[in-house]
């Protein structure tokens, strides 16, 4: 299937940063300092009780094991209940903090993500591929909730852990601890040489996850396309390969933290054997006890696993830190059309003025290809004119612009006298409703798809916007009738009919100005004669500017604008154009043929049904 000129939302071969990638979940965190204060106070306290343990055994080895010991052993062993209890309690208390405190940052994180999505302009999308973008808001902010609620809580509860198993065995043993803390930095460092290799190869296996997940999401989309020309067994082959290129990377990922984990196991279980061999010497020199030197050794085994566990922990957040860095992208990404600081009311009441003055576009997927090329107009209140032009004349531009999805390289736009880019984008969407040549039809019901823009109409407005776009009747032969669900991008309905539930949508806005782009293009005949009318009935009192190639639509319009390469080459009604013979003649030739002769004979037809029998 073919994927144009869109791209990839992320950006491969940029530097990579460290782990302060992390850095934009951290206002998303901050907003619950009362649940992170609870898992820090559960998080202490569970480490505190652990540090415990060491010093009851130690007492219990040197004073307990004699004809006296008893009630120290049972003294200990009776406290050592309590700190066990104190041990589930906080333990409990911060699995559950910290877990809901992931869940929640990552819920907030998504929110957030998709809001700046329907703020970013057309332009950004012209540039990604959705699948892609799709897996960031799944794949990727699954990644960062396997941090904030695992991940974040085994880094605080060793961290903690292993601060405080360090401080004990200094005040254990502190010739001991010096050859541990010398240690120390030897096993760090290079974990940390290694965690960054983690994280480059934690990016790429994302990065391939999302394209083999951007290409199946274009591939269901078009499946009838794809079985209709037998490309089936192509397109599963294809995916396939982008599944293995997904889990080579994985794989190459998962080698390199395996090594990582290999590597700080042995370095930390070798020090602490070292660390009792020494001791042992010292045990039989009768510089320490048995006891100093079992809560030396339980304090080390303790330091050992925390560093062992922050190691892996390490490994999580490099991989946590390319999902953060693909969704922080996205964040971090500026609309091109924006409200101005200050920006001017359009006049009320509105009257439904357009001007085009000098304006010069082009695409940014196109830079070097003008789709307007200084093109100047004025429509009056109430007007309705039609663009006509071949294909890539810049006449779907033309709507584009006056939508303000994208704004000219030059020149200015006016609605009611007010530049567009000087104005709020909401409020001047407000003004304009548009039908576009292939309707966008939502997976919920007929009603709602009507009611998509004016959420807040009654179902009697909504059934007479259906009965003026004479899509009341089909609707109400449906299952459930308005309540009836249409299926993903109304796949249910029939071409015209979508098509109709389209019109019926902007019929229902009532906005001053029209954009109709092919808005009759999927009907038949019948279907057409019939939303014709009821556009008409739309039309009065309202400006218009339509994008049509039938005969009918073009006929009605006050003025026509035809566009070639990117200019106005001519203007003017439908009569004096074809009386011209320049390019609009050529296209009612090639293209209007047909309904010229329906047209005439219907015309005909007619007038010799008014003359007088004689």
């Amino acid at each position: 299937m073919a994927r144009g000129s869109k791209k990839k939302a992320s950006t491969e071969g940029r530097p990579r940063a460290p782990l302060g990638s992390l850095r934009p979940l951290v206002p998303f965190a901050a907003v619950y300092r009362g649940r992170i204060l609870a898992a820090f106070l559960s998080l202490l306290m569970a480490s505190l009780a652990t540090l415990v343990v060491p010093m009851a055994l130690r007492r219990v080895i040197d004073h307990g094991f004699s004809p006296e010991g008893q009630s120290v052993i049972n003294a200990y062993f009776g406290g050592l209940i309590g700190v066990v209890a104190v041990l589930a309690l906080s333990s409990a208390a911060r699995y559950y903090t910290v877990v809901t405190l992931g869940e929640r940052v990552v819920a907030d994180l998504r929110t957030a993500v998709f809001r700046r999505l329907t703020e970013l302009d057309p332009a950004f999308f012209d540039r990604s591929l959705s699948g892609e973008i799709i897996s960031r808001l799944t794949a990727d902010a699954t990644q960062v909730k396997a941090v904030f609620g695992v991940s974040i809580s085994i880094l605080l509860r060793n961290a903690f852990l292993f601060t405080g198993a360090v401080t004990m065995m200094v005040i254990t043993s502190p010739k001991l601890s010096i050859l541990v803390l010398v240690a120390i930095p030897l096993i760090v460092f290079p974990l940390i040489l290694s965690g960054r290799g983690v994280r480059r190869r934690s990016r790429a296996a994302q990065d391939r996850l999302a394209e083999a997940s951007a290409y199946a999401a274009e591939a269901v989309g078009a499946i009838r396309t794809m079985q209709a020309f037998g490309m089936g067994r192509s397109t599963a082959a294809r995916f396939a390969q982008a599944s293995e290129n997904a889990y080579g990377a994985a794989r190459d990922s998962i080698r390199a933290r395996a090594l990582l984990t290999g590597v700080a196991i042995f370095l930390i279980s070798a020090s602490v054997v070292g660390v009792m061999w020494y001791g042992a010497q010292g045990v039989l020199a009768g510089t320490m006890t048995a006891g100093q030197l079992s809560q030396f050794v339980l304090y080390a085994v303790f330091g050992a696993s925390a560093l062992g566990q922050l190691s892996e922990v390490y490994g999580e957040l490099a991989q946590a830190a390319g999902a953060a860095e693909r969704l922080g992208e996205i964040l971090a990404a500026k609309p091109a059309i924006q409200a101005p600081a200050d920006p001017l009311p359009l006049p009320s009441p509105p009257r439904g003025e357009v001007a085009f003055e000098a304006v010069r576009f082009l695409y940014p997927t196109r830079p070097d290809h003008p789709s307007l090329d200084g093109i100047s107009f004025t429509i009056a209140p109430g007007e309705r004119v039609a663009l006509v032009g071949p294909s890539g004349a810049g006449k779907t531009t033309v709507l584009q612009l006056l939508l303000r999805f994208y704004d000219p390289q030059s020149g200015t736009i006016r609605i009611d006298g007010t530049d567009i880019t000087r104005t709020d984008p909401d409020a001047l969407r407000e003004r304009l409703s548009l039908v576009p040549q292939d309707p966008a039809v939502f997976s919920g019901s007929v009603l709602d798809n009507i009611r998509y823009g004016r959420p807040e109409a009654t179902e009697a407005q909504v059934q007479r916007a259906a009965e003026l776009a004479h899509a009341d009747g089909f609707i109400r032969a449906l299952p459930q009738g308005y309540a009836t669900t249409v299926g993903e991008r109304g796949v249910t309905l029939s071409g015209g009919q979508r098509q109709r539930v389209a019109i019926a949508r902007a019929i229902l806005k009532d906005a001053p100005i029209l954009l109709l782009d092919e808005a009759t293009s999927a009907l038949d005949a019948e279907s057409e004669r019939a939303v014709q009318t009821a556009l008409d009935t739309l039309m009065r009192g309202r400006t218009t500017l339509v994008i049509a190639h039938r005969l009918a639509t073009i006929r009605a319009a006050d003025r026509i604008l035809v566009l070639d390469g990117g200019r106005i080459v001519e203007s003017g009604t439908h009569d004096s154009l074809l009386a011209r013979g320049a390019l609009y003649a050529q296209l009612a030739a090639l293209q209007f043929t047909d309904a010229f002769e329906e047209t005439s004979r219907r015309e005909s037809r007619a007038q010799r049904e008014a003359l007088p029998a004689e």
